[in-house]
Parts: structure tokens; sequence; C-alpha cells
């Protein structure tokens, strides 16, 4: 029994009134326009801490008894979860320990520090949210403290769900889709118990990142389903395995999953803040993203909303942003070039092989004077993606050796 009702997203819509945000179902033109639909989006990167991890972790924290309140709370977070606990913590007067991978981006830590301020103490444990997970499981065991789960917790995904009632109040229309964003799966195992009590004919799509299908493995599989490995860029969104309660509530209630490439989100990213200027993370780009992926023919003409699910972007991540996005976007390529080590034959290759808007984004040779060639790595930036077609017709015209790094990103990473 999974224990999460229809009645206790009711009593925690009221338990977080004192401190949640109502936010905007909001209108956006620019997309509607695209995609030939009515499309919202749920700001969720309005909330006092930029995501709706406040919801979960508030009600959860609330709702414990003065004496596991006096043990304090411990929680394992990629970030948005952690600064929730710790606005809980400050808020309700209760000392927390937040352990985060340790590449949980800086913005993030900082503004844990600023919510929890001197209740909460910052463990920062392994790569990933698991790694974390686990740290933080043995110190619970040693010291006695509550375990605030990020997602796999009846009271948490009660509160995530609340999410789904400020929908429904505040859409004068019926919500043909909803596209959720899909991590551990609580807030996705919330909404979606709400909407199949009030509004049964909406079409629930989960989307994931491409590189962390924890939840569609999981049902493709028919059981929870641990990954080997996962891509930790979309940092909010990307867990080894999704939560046992989550898993049985999503495979019976959402209609569809998407999975989202990694690239795609980031483009996602960079047309918010330009066109927008609405800064979101990439989970919280994910839904908007799916909808490039999904049907066109299906969502034309019917009410869509996205869920925003946060905004704690790191502006340092800007460069890889943009990088993800243009090789997506095939406007990005990068060469290893065995070039002659003789004079001019740099030149060769821009003349020879360049097209009149293409340009040299990045170069790395060494000089070896022992050797007839010598490797460099070249990347190419194009002002249109079929350019590239014309590139390599005229490597092989011109007779260059080359390895296209492109389908290679690891070798590619290591190489720079």
């Amino acid at each position: 029994m999974n224990q999460v009702s229809f009645q206790g997203i009711i009593e925690a819509s009221e338990a977080l009134k004192e401190v949640l945000n109502t936010t905007p179902l909001q209108f956006n033109e620019q997309l509607s326009d695209e995609y030939g639909c009515h499309v919202y989006l749920k700001r969720e990167d309005l909330q006092a801490v930029r995501s709706y991890k406040i919801r979960g972790a508030y009600h959860k924290i609330s709702s414990l008894s003065e004496e596991e309140k006096s043990r304090g709370v411990v929680c394992a977070s990629a970030g948005n979860h952690a600064q929730g606990v710790a606005f809980a913590c400050k808020k309700l007067g209760i000392k927390g320990t937040i352990f985060i991978p340790s590449t949980t981006p800086a913005q993030k830590i900082n503004r844990m520090r600023l919510f929890g301020k001197e209740l909460v103490e910052i463990v920062l444990s392994g790569d990933t949210y698991d790694d974390a997970y686990q740290t933080a499981a043995i110190y619970c065991e040693e010291k006695g403290a509550v375990f605030v789960h990020p997602f796999d917790d009846p009271k948490v995904i009660e509160g995530q769900g609340t999410i789904a009632k400020e929908i429904l109040d505040d859409a004068d229309f019926p919500v043909d889709y909803l596209f959720l964003p899909i991590g551990g799966g609580g807030m996705a195992a919330g909404v979606s118990t709400y909407f199949k009590q009030t509004s049964p004919e909406t079409k629930l799509i989960g989307t994931e990142p491409k590189g962390a299908p924890s939840m569609l493995t999981s049902i493709q599989n028919l059981k929870n389903t641990v990954l080997d490995e996962i891509d930790g860029f979309v940092d909010g969104a990307a867990v080894k395995k999704v939560g046992n309660i989550p898993f049985e509530i999503c495979r019976k209630n959402l209609d569809e999953m998407l999975l989202v490439p990694e690239g795609r989100i980031c483009t996602t990213i960079l047309n918010l803040y330009n066109n927008e200027g609405i800064v979101v993370e990439p989970a919280g780009a994910m839904t908007l993203a799916a909808l490039s992926l999904y049907d066109k023919d299906k969502l034309k003409g019917k009410n869509v909303v996205c869920v925003v699910s946060g905004g704690n972007n790191d502006i340092m991540r800007t460069a890889e942003i943009k990088e993800r996005s243009l090789i997506y976007e095939g406007l990005k390529h990068y060469f290893m070039i065995q070039f002659p080590q003789r004079p001019g034959a740099l030149n060769d290759f821009v003349s020879k092989i360049l097209g009149p808007d293409d340009d040299i984004a990045y170069f790395q040779f060494t000089k070896k004077n022992n050797r007839e060639n010598g490797p460099a790595v070249v990347g190419i930036e194009l002002k249109k993606p079929d350019h590239i077609a014309g590139i390599f017709d005229r490597l092989k015209e011109n007779r260059f050796k080359y390895n296209y790094l492109n389908e290679n990103l690891d070798l590619l990473t290591l190489l720079m």
C-alpha cells in the first residue's frame, strides 16, 4: 500500500498555505504559435527556493512529531530538495544535515546555506545523488535522525501533488495534455494521483533525460530497475533508480513516457532565456524540450500544460549548455585531423575545406618534429546544419585523414 491519496494532497495543500507561493499558470504565446496549440507553463521556478521541492520537503518535516523533530532531519539531494529541506529547517527551527553530490552546482550549495543558515550542515559525498543517498542512510542509522526522502515518501509525494490542485484550480479550460518532468518520480506520482481523480481525460506525459531513463526502463521491465550508468548533466532529474512508491503509481497513471536528449534541453534553456527572459535549470526545461519530440498533429488546437520544475541554473554552466546545444543542433562538429607537418598545411585546410560561413571555433595541435603527420583536434562551427555535408565531401576530395569526434563524445571530452 503506497498510502498516497487524493485526500492527502488536499490536506497537504492546506498545510502548505503558510509558506507556499501559488505559482502562476502562464500562457506562452511563442510556444503556442510554434506548436499550434495553447501552451501554459506552471512556473515552479518562481517558488521561494526556485523549485517545487519546497512542497514535499516542508510538508514532510512539518508533519513530524515533536520527538522526531528533536532528533533532527537528514536528506540526500542533487540540490533542489536540499534547498527545500534547508528552508523548512530554518522555518521550523530543526537541525538538518544535507548530503549532496560533489558535482552539485555551486549556486545551489550557496542557496542551501542561505536558506538553512546555522541550522543546516552540508556534506559533499560522491559524484551522483545515489552516492549521496548511501552515505546519508548510514549517517541516519548512526545518529538516529529522521530521513527526508526527496521522492520515495508518501508525505513528500502528497506535498508535490499540490501542484496538480493549483493547476486545475487556475485553469478555466480543460487540460488536454500535461507534461511532467521525472527524476525520482515523486512529483509525477503526486500530480498524476490528483489528475486521475479530478481530470481523468487529461493525457499525462512523463519526460526523462535520455541519459537517465530510469522510469521508462523500469516500466518496460515491469519492475523498478537500477541503471548501471547515467549522464548526470540534468542534475535535478538524473537518478539511477526511481522511488518504489512513485514507480508503482506512475506505471499505472502515466499515459506515455518521452526521453529528451540533453542537447535538446540545452537548446530550450537558451531559447527560454533569449526569447522569454526565463532562467531555468536543465530539469526545468525538460517538459518544454519534450514538446518538439511529440506528435505535433496530436497537440494541434489542444490545451497543453508543462511543469517548469526549477530555475536553479548556475551561470558557470552556460558554456557547457551552449556547447551541448550546438552539437545537438548540428552546428558544431569536432574532428581529429592528421596534418602534414609542413608550413602551409593549416592554410590548405582552411582554404580547401571550410565554406565561406564556416568558422574554426577550437584548435589544438602540438608539433612533433620526428613525424611526417601530426594530429590536431579541430572544432568547426557552422551557420546551418546541412553545411556539414560539404565539409565531409571536401575532406574526402582533398584526402585529409580524419576521425569524426561527434560520434565519440567521451573521446572528445578526454582530448579537450
